[in-house]
């Protein structure tokens, strides 16, 4: 099967120098629009859609992706997540008509969590900045410590369990190539601003919804205080020291994913929540059959690198990543590539 989709105007609506701000979708405006939308460009609901194609939204929300908020990811450009979602809403407009399904994933924590600075205290008692990185042997040597007070709220008061789950926890994310547990800022707190999707990919989801009567399938991931969640497919660490679970891996929206004809992938950070979902996808697709490899699509311009400048730059590993992923069979494209099925 080989198609190439027919790409559609991008609604007058649509302002791409108000991308980085916060504001309220007009639902009631946009609803109106999109059903004339749909009229006038003859779109059909997206159940009849053949071949079917979903497009998976990694983690659009404010937190990532507005300026001076909690984890901006600027990229090397220094407005990265911005550009991305500019190319990102015109690629869903673009090509409303082709697809079938959209699926955004909300990065959602809470304040205590094994990632965030209250969980940590040193032998004076000082909780880590942000970007400070944990390692196995830090833990295991006292540098790093769970904060007694936290064991309450998260362990029914058995701290001495907690501090030994958190060796268990660096230990197993060394023992399985991860990242260091990273340190992050308070972001993406659930019930507050910074959780929300941002507002112009809000409206191009809400807008696809309505055109397409296709009910946008949001997915929730990272509320378990025990574990990072970078991939929403599956935690970084899903067992405790005795093996019992703490987690596990997303098998529903994996099939979901599989069961399209084609996913499209996009989305904030490329070198963190956007590759080790892609990674896990892959994972899975090389035990089913290696050959569904080619049915992802990975917009490499919508999707960019954390970097802080002076700190921390993961932009090599993402590029490497992207790398091996495309060696595995997947297709690294542009936004404005006409998608080949």
């Amino acid at each position: 099967m080989t198609t190439q989709t027919t790409q559609l105007p991008i609604p007058t609506f649509f302002d791409a120098a108000r991308v980085g701000e916060v504001w309220r979708v007009p639902y009631g405006d946009r609803a109106a629009q999109a059903t004339d939308w749909a009229t006038q460009h003859n779109l059909q609901p997206a159940a009849t859609d053949s071949p079917r194609i979903c497009l998976l939204i990694i983690d659009a929300q404010n937190t990532f992706c507005i300026p001076d908020f909690e984890l901006f990811v600027g990229g090397r450009s220094g407005m990265g997540a911005v550009e991305d979602n500019v190319r990102l809403c015109e690629f869903i407009y673009r090509n409303l008509g082709v697809l079938t399904a959209i699926v955004p994933t909300m990065d959602t924590h809470t304040a205590t969590q094994i990632f965030h600075p209250v969980f940590w205290v040193d032998e004076a008692g000082k909780h880590p900045q942000p970007m400070t990185m944990i390692a196995f042997d830090e833990v295991k040597d006292g540098k790093w410590k769970v904060n007694p007070a936290i064991a309450s709220s998260i362990a029914n008061g058995d701290y001495a369990t907690l501090q030994a789950f958190a060796l268990h926890y660096t230990q197993r994310l060394s023992d399985n190539g991860k990242y260091p547990l990273t340190v992050w800022p308070y972001h993406s707190m659930l019930g507050g601003i910074g959780h929300a999707l941002v507002s112009a990919v809000e409206e191009a989801c809400f807008f696809h919804n309505i055109a397409r009567s296709s009910q946008t399938h949001f997915e929730i991931k990272g509320g378990n205080p025990l574990t990072e969640n970078y991939s929403v497919l599956r935690p970084e660490v899903l067992d405790r020291a005795d093996g019992s679970a703490i987690a596990q891996t997303n098998t529903s929206l994996i099939q979901t994913l599989l069961d399209f004809d084609a996913v499209v992938i996009a989305g904030q950070a490329k070198s963190h929540c956007v590759a080790w979902t892609i990674d896990d996808l892959l994972t899975n697709i090389q035990v089913r059959d290696p050959k569904l490899a080619k049915k992802v699509y990975l917009l490499d311009d919508c999707t960019s690198p954390v970097v802080v400048p002076g700190v921390v730059d993961f932009t090599d590993q993402a590029t490497a990543a992207f790398q091996r992923f495309a060696d595995a069979g997947m297709q690294v494209v542009k936004s404005t590539d006409a998608l080949l099925l």
